[in-house]
């Protein structure tokens, strides 16, 4: 399998929509994902990611499926705080909490890293959790059940789809920790994605064949290719170009 994971277009938060250059980057998205297929669309709730995924679904006459536990409103609540400047942002965008996620302490925590003091009166293990249970439910119905055990997942159905999941930055980044076994700290404090950005997750026949112990592997990260092809900004996140 091949999963497609699409962060949605230059979006407008209120109303929830798509700014004029986010419908062009999400047709330019289409155009990309129509070049090979894709055999199923998933999609978050929200309708920045749903007039993302919207272009694909015509191009190749597929429906879109929603998905509620992608959507991002409910993640700001969890993993979202006060500022020092007397703001509202994501923890991992604040710089003190960007710290300590890159502590000696927080790696030294491993998988339980979420037990220190600092996380202690947030809600983010809560929505972690959260999304780590429905990331889980919706790749088994894919055919893969995480072994979090031994990092790994194995293979319950055989599947040669081509799967694209329209949806957030801020999910992105705890929905992609969680499917690689890669601690969330880490995840969030290296990797980003921007808008309309496609990553690309192989989900392969296992090592020499064993289906019971396969890896993920990403193919490529945040990509905007699309965006040059298209002769569109190449800003990432309308701050600076890439």
């Amino acid at each position: 399998m091949l999963l497609y994971y699409i962060r949605h277009g230059d979006p407008i938060y209120d109303p929830d929509s798509l700014t004029p250059l986010g419908k062009r980057q999400a047709e330019a998205v289409a155009r990309r994902l129509s070049l090979h297929g894709v055999d199923r669309i998933f999609a978050s709730t929200s309708q920045r990611a749903k007039d993302t995924a919207a272009p694909t679904a015509e191009l190749l006459h597929l429906p879109v499926t929603e998905l509620d536990f992608a959507n991002e409103e409910t993640f700001w609540k969890e993993a979202a705080g006060p500022t020092k400047r007397g703001g509202h942002n994501w923890y991992m965008h604040q710089p003190e909490y960007r710290r300590i996620m890159n502590s000696a302490e927080i790696r030294a925590l491993g998988d339980k890293w979420y037990t220190h003091e600092a996380f202690s009166s947030t809600r983010l293990p809560e929505g972690l959790s959260r999304i780590a249970r429905g990331a889980d439910e919706f790749l088994y119905k894919l055919g893969y059940e995480h072994d979090r055990e031994n990092h790994c997942y194995k293979a319950v159905a055989a599947n040669k789809e081509r799967v694209a999941f329209f949806a957030h930055q801020s999910f992105g980044i705890a929905f992609l920790s969680n499917l690689l076994d890669i601690p969330y700290p880490m995840f969030a404090t290296h990797f980003d994605i921007s808008h309309s950005c496609v990553t690309v997750i192989q989900f392969d026949d296992g090592e020499d064949g064993d289906s019971s112990y396969i890896l993920p592997k990403v193919l490529t990260f945040s990509n905007d290719s699309h965006i040059y092809e298209s002769r569109l900004p190449t800003k990432f996140i309308n701050e600076f170009y890439i």
